[in-house]
């Protein structure tokens, strides 16, 4: 019935009864012929109103004859009525109509016949008009628990409305997002996978007419056989993954445990590169070890496009919160012409972001390139 977090209504509620029980009292105190049955029947009355939001029935059925006794012995006036005016509203507001217009009637009956009798000297058209009003109020506070109880239902149904709204709009965008996805697997099986596939044929053809001639194959020629195949088959694995995204069967990503041949297939390429690992190799989360390597797999392919012939370094830290992985060149790139940073750069600081690490990319003092990443590895406990 209430909002208020913790004990705020309780409080509430407490503060609410204490200020009823000195009101009602002060009235039956300064009533000629008040008696102690009277100031108890206040107390306990006016005590009942801390459980009004939280037990109103309970509320109601004790409010209700302590101050229909208040009522018929001393006739305090209708303040003795408020006690069950807000019981009654309490208890329609939960939906029991039946037991609030009983207590209504019942007090109001009473009230009426008790006043009847014990003042045979008053007016009764007065004490009827009085009992009228009461009525009004006993009425009001009926229609005050409905209305309130109407708007806590819409108020839900509306909550309800808009979760319902935002599931259907959160899964119409997974739909969307699945179906952009299968429309670029089939775009890149349909053209890049052609491509690379006559790529991979031609390099064999070559490769294979050169050794039936007795020719030395060149290592470009043999690079671009082996550079073509493991396209084709890191290809394959992001298709799967854009098929099924969540398919923990889907070939993973090409990892650190590929890094060998990936320094390989650029000293073929006739990049010098050399490969240092530091602490006690080990296995990664998923997405650091497929990070990791495309941070080199860039970085090497922008030292091969713009170093300028320069030699290349890659190193791998295993450190026990993150892990680190450096690559430098000694190429052309100077602090005073920095490269223009390219989709390359941007691939791997979006990479790296997404895991919470840190990038630093730029040109080295003494000359050349440099790409930090530093990829936490998250709680190891």
């Amino acid at each position: 019935m209430t909002s208020l977090p913790g004990w705020r209504p309780l409080a509430l509620d407490g503060a609410l009864a204490a200020v009823v029980a000195v009101l009602l009292a002060v009235t039956v105190l300064a009533v000629p012929g008040a008696q102690a049955l009277d100031l108890a029947a206040v107390l306990v009355g006016a005590a009942s109103l801390v459980a009004w939001r939280r037990a109103p029935l309970l509320s109601l059925l004790v409010a209700t004859p302590c101050m229909l006794v208040l009522a018929l012995r001393v006739d305090p006036g209708p303040t003795a009525a408020f006690p069950v005016l807000l019981s009654v509203f309490a208890v329609v507001l939960t939906g029991r109509r039946l037991p609030a217009a009983l207590a209504g009637a019942v007090f109001l009956g009473a009230s009426l016949a008790g006043n009847l009798a014990a003042a045979p000297d008053r007016d009764p058209l007065g004490i009827l008009q009085d009992t009228t009003l009461l009525l009004g109020w006993f009425v009001a506070a009926g229609v005050a628990g409905t209305v309130s109880r109407h708007r806590q239902a819409y108020l839900e149904q509306a909550e309800q409305r808009a979760l319902e709204a935002e599931r259907t709009r959160e899964e119409a965008a997974r739909r969307r997002a699945g179906e952009e996805r299968l429309r670029i697997a089939r775009e890149l099986h349909d053209s890049l996978t052609h491509s690379i596939s006559v790529i991979k044929v031609q390099a064999g053809v070559a490769v294979h007419l050169a050794r039936k001639r007795g020719d030395e194959v060149p290592a470009a020629l043999l690079a671009i056989q082996e550079a073509s195949g493991d396209a084709m088959r890191e290809l394959r694995a992001t298709l799967e993954v854009l098929r099924d995204p969540e398919d923990p069967g889907a070939d993973p990503a090409s990892g650190l445990d590929r890094l060998d041949d990936l320094v390989k297939r650029a000293c073929s390429a006739g990049l010098p590169a050399t490969v240092t690992v530091r602490g006690e190799r080990r296995e990664l989360p998923a997405e650091v070890d497929r990070a990791a390597y495309r941070i080199v797999q860039e970085a090497l392919t922008n030292v091969t496009r713009h170093a300028g012939g320069g030699a290349a370094s890659v190193r791998i830290d295993y450190g026990g919160a993150e892990l680190v992985v450096q690559v430098e060149d000694d190429g052309r790139a100077t602090p005073d012409e920095p490269p223009v940073p390219g989709v390359g750069l941007t691939g791997m600081r979006e990479r790296v972001t997404a895991l919470g690490g840190r990038l630093l990319a730029g040109p080295r003092p003494e000359g050349g390139f440099t790409v930090r990443a530093e990829l936490p590895l998250g709680d190891r406990s």
